[in-house]
């Protein structure tokens, strides 16, 4: 038992080390620990779902959706650190969900306001020559349903204990309390709306060459010792499984419908629940 004890506090403290940045447990602590009023109750549907290990494969599949939208992947290629930075973005990423799912109200709102600053600062144009700002809320709207959508499927499939259909409705009109405060106007607010949402997004979406390079750098040349890879392998395939057909071509990605609903479902729940396991409050906490 001893063995598997210390087994799971160095999985727990190299994946958390991982996810959250050399300074996490700092963050974890204020984020938690810091009494006052927050946004929302840790055990309301948003803090089962942000909380939850299957947003491992829930933020992996919201990178390859994301993607799709032009403008979106061409601020991302020009202004973010994925390609050298990975692991540091998704540090920022990871700590901006805990913060407004966790945190007290003061702690969350300045993490809103720090993401506007950035947002206002990313422009750029694409190549018909039109512009594009991170700002904008048409933009906003699509990183934030591909975001939702994401979590939310991940966490039907992948979940500890899966929201009911009452749950995944609160959950959606939650995320949309944090989407208006980043500027976000009239996010959906039900599980039905946000699907009507994504269709109504359909003709704006394609697989650009730079999409084709985030998905490849994502999905088969992750920033990972080697040992590492195959179990990041099994979490991108899972990710992958859980995205729409259409979306196999533009972005060249397998599509193997009965592989993806048996060998890949059992082998992505074994990966999460491991993850679950390592990173139990106990487990974290004792290893770092």
């Amino acid at each position: 038992m001893a063995g598997i004890t210390t087994l799971r506090h160095q999985l727990g403290a190299a994946i958390f080390h991982r996810v959250a940045g050399p300074d996490g447990a700092r963050h974890r602590d204020r984020i938690h620990d810091t009494p006052g009023p927050r946004w929302f109750d840790p055990a309301s549907p948003i803090g089962r779902v942000h909380g939850d290990a299957s947003m491992f494969v829930g933020g992996i599949r919201a990178l390859l959706l994301q993607s799709l939208h032009p403008a979106a992947m061409r601020a991302v290629s020009e202004h973010s650190g994925y390609r050298g930075d990975m692991w540091g973005r998704l540090a920022r990423t990871s700590r901006f969900l805990a913060v407004t799912t966790f945190g007290t109200a003061d702690d969350a709102q300045r993490a809103v306001d720090a993401v506007r600053a950035i947002h206002d600062r990313v422009t750029g144009t694409l190549p018909d020559g039109s512009s594009y700002a991170a700002s904008d809320p048409h933009l906003l709207l699509w990183v934030h349903v591909a975001e939702v959508d994401s979590f939310l499927r991940a966490h039907r499939a992948y979940g500890a204990e899966p929201l009911d259909a009452a749950g995944r409705d609160t959950y959606v009109a939650q995320t949309a309390e944090v989407a208006r405060r980043l500027g976000v106007v009239d996010p959906p607010t039900t599980e039905r709306e946000l699907a009507e949402v994504l269709a109504r997004f359909r003709p704006e979406l394609r697989g650009t060459p730079e999409a084709r390079e985030a998905v490849g750098y994502v999905l088969l040349r992750p920033p990972l010792p080697w040992v590492a890879r195959p179990a990041y392998g099994v979490l991108a395939a899972a990710a992958v499984g859980l995205m729409p057909a259409w979306t196999r071509v533009p972005l060249r990605l397998p599509w193997l419908p009965v592989a993806e609903q048996t060998v890949v479902r059992v082998l992505g729940g074994a990966a999460v629940g491991t993850i679950r396991w390592a990173m139990s409050p106990p487990a974290v906490a004792a290893a770092t």
